[in-house]
């Protein structure tokens, strides 16, 4: 177990009190590693009820529950208690990298490192500019990190949104981390906070996400995806069935594409190709920065 450390809040000694209980024969790494992967399982598959998804997760949440006793299944609803109340009491920080940090998990294997919340929500304040215009556009606005780590720089976003009277129906939050339990780290929390949107295990740089729009994904065999409950919002559901309809349409010519998703050497020669199903592209392009809007 991690050497004893003064926290800045009660609520993280409350949760490394109980956390640490459960770390008497399993090791701090994997007792971490299983109370996120069940967290988000059962958030997850509070929405999403039917299908092989739901059903992958919550095979592997019964798995992973079995290997504890009945007392200490009962300190990890504590644990997700503990996350949810300092989250409603003060959104705007950053629990769970705090608190692995804290645990000293980041020297695990992969010598991780979280940015502090206090530079991620500097970022946020320098990058969510223009709203109004970017807003007035299409009625929300993407919000994007590629390496999303437990979701500092996101969570930031979300307060900065949330200064300048902006709900969750206005912001689209897309993050991806090729760290399994980073990534779900992170979904925790923006589901915690409201916020829609999905996060996506998988490496960014080698296999980015593709499809005909943000809200349309075609992810591949290395995705795992993991769809934040704000997102199942009847208005979200509105704009994913709407762009599916616009598909349909410009793929029967009824309606065109934006020509500025069209690249221009693309528009002069075009390739054959079946309109039904259009060539992977990149979802989001890279702006030259880990935190970016589209």
């Amino acid at each position: 177990m991690a050497r004893p450390i003064r926290f800045r809040q009660e609520s993280q000694t409350q949760f490394y009190k109980q956390f640490s209980s459960l770390c008497n024969n399993k090791s701090t790494w994997e007792v971490w590693t299983d109370f996120i992967a069940m967290a988000a399982q059962a958030i997850s598959n509070a929405f999403d009820r039917e299908g092989p998804t739901h059903d992958e997760r919550e095979r592997q949440y019964i798995s992973t529950i079995k290997r504890y006793s009945k007392a200490e299944q009962e300190v990890f609803s504590t644990l997700l208690a503990i996350i949810v109340e300092a989250l409603d009491r003060d959104p705007d920080q950053d629990f769970l990298g705090e608190m692995f940090m804290g645990l000293d998990l980041g020297n695990h294997w992969k010598g991780q490192f979280f940015t502090p919340y206090d530079i991620c929500r500097m970022m946020s304040e320098i990058t969510i500019t223009d709203l109004e215009d970017r807003i007035e556009k299409k009625g929300w606005v993407g919000i994007h990190d590629p390496c999303c780590g437990a979701g500092a720089l996101l969570i930031a976003a979300r307060n900065t949104m949330v200064r300048n009277k902006r709900g969750f129906r206005e912001a689209l939050y897309v993050a991806q981390d090729i760290d399994r339990t980073a990534a779900l780290m992170c979904y925790i929390q923006l589901s915690l906070l409201g916020c829609a949107g999905y996060v996506v295990v998988g490496n960014s740089l080698t296999d980015p996400l593709t499809g005909p729009s943000p809200l349309l994904l075609t992810p591949s065999p290395q995705h795992e995806i993991w769809l934040m409950p704000a997102l199942y919002d009847e208005v979200w559901c509105a704009r994913i069935q709407w762009e599916r309809v616009k598909l349909a349409l410009e793929s029967l010519g009824v309606m065109e594409a934006p020509q500025e998703a069209i690249p221009q050497k693309a528009a002069q020669s075009p390739p054959k190709k079946d309109p039904i199903q259009p060539e992977p592209t990149p979802l989001i392009e890279a702006a030259g920065g880990q935190l970016s809007l589209f």
